[in-house]
């Protein structure tokens, strides 16, 4: 058995065992590998998305969480490159790593078959279409406050050139045809509505601290200031 094969083998041992677990060494005899190489399977189901958890102890284990799974969804190769092809637009927005993760969940929910056809049609599939525009890629950590509604603090540079350092609640995200990103926010320093280029976010660090639940359609602004580089949110 191949890796992928049983990295998916894996997933469906602890789904039909859950809530019950499975040890190391039991997935080990089961797979006829070592211990050693079904932790570094689970480190990459992992790392991957799949929600598997470890218990220590005598009684310990291996289990997937199956409120947060569903069975096995029957992708057909070419079902799985269609959402992969729409997934890679997402290269160059907020939630481009979210995207690469779906991918990795469509692929581990596929039968082994199914998978190894799929991987065959790709590589016979050319995307040459190159968008206008290559955004900066948006930092993990602005996504993710974006998502929990956490204060973020940031190191901005302004159009003047100048750094400053802000307190800011995020509230959304916003482009104009994928040129630019910008977060808009509830500016502490300023205390006013903010919108900050991404990529003029030197620095941005993650307070851990919960932000206010604004009401994104407050912070809305007209895209033809955007175009023009002079938001009316601008800082």
């Amino acid at each position: 058995m191949n890796r992928t094969d049983r990295l998916y083998a894996i997933v469906e041992e602890l789904r039909a065992a859950a809530p019950r677990r499975r040890s190391a060494r039991e997935l080990a005899a089961r797979f006829e590998v070592s211990v050693r190489t079904i932790a570094r399977d689970i480190d990459a189901l992992t790392q991957a998305g799949v929600p598997i958890y470890a218990d220590t102890g005598r009684r310990g284990g291996y289990t997937l969480d199956k409120a947060m799974t569903l069975p096995p969804l029957n992708f057909t190769p070419a079902e799985a490159i269609a959402a992969a092809v729409v997934l890679d637009r997402a290269n160059g927005t907020p939630f481009a790593q979210a995207a690469r993760s779906a991918v990795h969940k469509i692929v581990a929910a596929m039968s082994a078959r199914d998978a190894t056809a799929a991987r065959d049609l790709a590589s016979r599939i050319q995307l040459l279409e190159r968008p206008e525009y290559e955004p900066q890629p948006v930092p993990s950590v602005i996504q993710d406050a974006i998502v929990d509604r956490r204060v973020l603090r940031l190191t901005y540079l302004d159009r003047t050139g100048v750094h400053t350092e802000r307190e800011v609640e995020p509230v959304l995200f916003a482009t104009v045809r994928g040129r630019y990103w910008y977060l808009v926010a509830w500016c502490r320093t300023r205390r006013a509505e903010r919108a900050f280029r991404v990529d003029r976010i030197v620095r941005a660090e993650a307070t851990g601290e919960p932000a206010p639940a604004h009401r994104a359609e407050n912070f809305r602004f007209r895209t033809c200031d955007l175009i023009d580089r002079t938001p009316v949110l601008s800082p």
